[in-house]
């Protein structure tokens, strides 16, 4: 499956799934990255950590290592 760490910049995809447990889990709820919604790449810093997203209508920065919870699928262009 792949994760959120895996997308390109420019993307957009779609949340499938959060793994993690916990507090882990509920953090990134907390951010707004719940299943369905969509997120897009914007950029990478140069060491590739963080990346910065643009989800419903605000910038996030988030870790690799939390990306990588992030199950994603390509989303339908529209």
């Amino acid at each position: 499956m792949k994760t959120l760490k895996d997308v390109k910049v420019g993307e957009t995809v779609t949340v499938t799934k959060l793994r993690g447990e916990g507090p882990v889990k509920r953090r990134i709820m907390d951010m707004g990255i719940t299943r369905g919604v969509e997120i897009f790449v914007r950029k990478v810093a140069p060491l590739g950590d963080p990346m910065e997203l643009n989800v419903r209508g605000y910038e996030l920065s988030v870790r690799k290592a939390d990306a990588e919870m992030i199950e994603v699928e390509a989303s339908e262009p529209t």
